[in-house]
């Protein structure tokens, strides 16, 4: 369910049910599989290599590390930086784009900390009952 405007905000009944929430195009790009990581490591730790990044986020392949960062570079999140040297050298770092979703992955964390035990206790609770 979108929550976005929810009070004053509704969609025409005729929208289409995947434009019906103005932020599902938000979520598309930012919560993809592993973009959220490579965000918050770019954030969190500056201008790194791709080595660096590979190393940082587990379980990631280097297929789809280079996968992610290209879509991250295309959408403006990300800025991509080659050092013509030998050996040549890249580097990626976020772009004041991707910054500027901080407060977001702010409220977020926040979010998490003080709900994911709630979310835990309620999926304990619904896996417990005999009658699902």
């Amino acid at each position: 369910m979108c929550m976005a405007r929810e009070a004053t905000w509704r969609p025409p009944s005729e929208t289409e049910p995947a434009l019906a929430c103005p932020i599902a195009p938000v979520v598309d790009i930012v919560f993809s599989r592993w973009t959220t990581p490579i965000l918050w490591s770019l954030h969190t730790y500056g201008r790194q290599r791709f080595v660096e990044l590979e190393r940082r986020i587990a379980r990631i392949t280097p297929k789809v590390l280079t996968q992610r960062l290209r879509q991250l570079e295309r959408d403006g999140l990300v800025v991509r930086t080659y050092h013509p040297e030998v050996p040549p050298r890249v580097e990626y770092e976020i772009s004041e784009l991707g910054r500027s979703l901080a407060p977001l992955f702010a409220h977020l964390a926040e979010w998490a900390a003080d709900n994911l035990d709630k979310v835990e206790q309620a999926r304990h609770d619904y896996d417990a009952d005999p009658i699902r």
